[in-house]
């Protein structure tokens, strides 16, 4: 998996960069250590292992965690009946096999969705029945074509059976491993009917997951829903920089973008209600003019 497509963060305490790169790919484990012990820096497997498996599906995050990654990183969307699932976003066309499904071709429809008209299905128009019925497909296929072998066989796993996964490998591998955690969408849902904070609190409690010292992390591109989440959980929050304005300062008519954000003021603010930021690459190592490291 490329180094270039994880999130780093930013640390109340200091930096740490959480770098993506895979383990020998022997797939030999590392060195056993203490079950409550956080290794420093974390290895993240951005959406699984998915240079090598379809992104978002449990043999993905397996594999991740079979290479050594310390923790993994599901994006939630949710289901018309309240249901988290791991997608990388909530329109299914390049994610799954919906287009191939004759049953689903009148729920394709165009809507808006962080300010952007998007065509295609939507994971709010599905049961979670209706969901798991759906296969995975590569998304990237001209980048992975590797992965397009596997189109069709593997499902959409919920965030309960990601929790399961985990737990299973953290007692076989003997170590602690963890969830990075990202809402998609959080004000589309919202705005939806489908608010995903407290479902997705509720799920976390239930398996055990609280406090600081809890191997979670939840981020996010956008302010008010962290901010929702401090409110309800003492999990460490994670706020992500992209370019531009988050999507619900946009709705608010404020001014406050993610440059600003980025300024000793803007951590500042941020840290009253989150542990640290995931910073876009550029934030950290600058380009030129033609846009080169």
């Amino acid at each position: 998996m490329p180094r270039a497509t994880l999130h780093s963060w930013l640390a109340t305490c200091g930096l740490l960069l959480p770098f993506a790169a895979l383990a020998d790919a022997s797939g030999a484990s590392p060195q056993a250590r203490p079950h409550d012990e956080e290794p420093v820096p974390l290895v993240i497997a951005h959406r699984g292992a998915s240079g090598y498996l379809p992104e978002h599906t449990l043999a993905a995050y397996a594999l991740a965690i079979l290479q050594g990654a310390d923790y993994i990183e599901p994006d939630l969307v949710m289901t018309r009946d309240g249901e988290l699932v791991a997608r990388h976003d909530n329109e299914l066309g390049l994610t799954t096999d919906v287009a191939q499904r004759p049953e689903f071709a009148e729920r394709k429809r165009t809507q808006t969705v962080d300010g952007v008209t998007l065509t295609g299905w939507f994971s709010e128009d599905f049961t979670l029945a209706e969901l798991k019925t759906l296969r995975a497909i590569e998304r990237i296929a001209d980048i992975r074509p590797g992965n397009a072998r596997l189109d069709g066989s593997l499902k959409i796993p919920t965030l309960q059976e990601t929790i399961d996964l985990v737990k299973t490998l953290q007692q076989s591998e003997g170590r602690r491993i963890g969830l990075y955690i990202e809402t998609k969408h959080p004000t589309h849902f919202q705005q939806s009917g489908l608010a995903m904070e407290e479902p997705l609190v509720r799920i976390l409690q239930h398996n055990g997951y609280a406090g600081r010292d809890a191997p979670v992390y939840i981020q996010s591109f956008e302010v008010d829903n962290l901010k929702a989440l401090s409110a309800l959980t003492q999990l460490r929050l994670v706020q992500l920089f992209g370019r531009g304005q988050p999507y619900d300062q946009q709705l608010r008519g404020s001014d406050l973008g993610y440059a600003q954000m980025a300024t000793a003021g803007g951590l500042e603010a941020i840290a009253g209600y989150a542990a640290g930021v995931g910073p876009e690459k550029t934030y950290v190592i600058p380009r030129d003019a033609k846009g080169n490291l």
